[in-house]
């Protein structure tokens, strides 16, 4: 296997990112960016996300998960506790999640801390998922070696027979993870890959606003 990806290449001009224009808070851009995204269309979920950990082998470790809410008190999302990137927040709760939305050509880092949402916020979340999305909560150890395809199956099966027409309990092992930023990066794409690097950095509470070099 041997491809040359030189080739590749995309100017970059649908926008830009100006200090007159930047608001005082790093939520309000991000509100702004991802209502715009949306609006814009082509991407089928504005609200995928990369979160990074620090796994407990040493190593970083990247996965896609789903932004469920954000506010000023940071972005939430749900997973299993027992899972590999669960444990890796037990160790160590400083993550980085990023944002890359090619229809604007934009892209936004955020570095935090992950802390467990209360139960009841987790519960609520739960019980609107659909069932199929609920059953599938209790049938995988997420992140365990498993057997088979079919042996997932035959075990979604059994969960489907023993609560069928009963409603699902949220396991004990599932929940969210709100994120508390301490860090964003707003990065807009321009042309001769002279793009725009905002870092807004969270300084007692006041945020500073600085230029990266791109």
């Amino acid at each position: 296997m041997n491809r040359d990806l030189t080739a590749y290449r995309k100017s970059y001009e649908k926008s830009c990112l100006e200090e007159e224009n930047l608001p005082d808070s790093p939520f309000k851009l991000f509100s702004d960016w991802f209502a715009e995204v949306e609006e814009a269309g082509g991407v089928d979920e504005a609200n995928a996300m990369t979160i990074t950990t620090t796994g407990l082998d040493g190593f970083p470790k990247a996965r896609i998960v789903l932004l469920k809410h954000f506010d000023e008190d940071g972005f939430v999302f749900y997973t299993n506790y027992s899972s590999e990137k669960g444990k890796a927040i037990a160790a160590n709760n400083k993550v980085c999640i990023s944002f890359f939305w090619p229809n604007l050509e934009r892209q936004v880092i955020i570095k935090g801390t992950a802390q467990k949402t209360k139960e009841e916020e987790s519960t609520r979340y739960f019980l609107s998922r659909p069932r199929g999305s609920q059953l599938g909560a209790l049938a995988s150890d997420q992140s365990e070696v498993i057997k088979s395809r079919e042996a997932l199956e035959k075990r979604l099966q059994s969960l489907e027979k023993e609560y069928k027409d009963i409603d699902i309990p949220m396991p004990k092992f599932w929940g969210g993870y709100c994120i508390a930023p301490i860090e964003f990066e707003f990065w807009q794409g321009r042309a001769n890959r002279l793009h725009d690097r905002i870092r807004y950095a969270n300084q007692k509470k006041n945020w500073e606003i600085e230029r990266l070099s791109p």
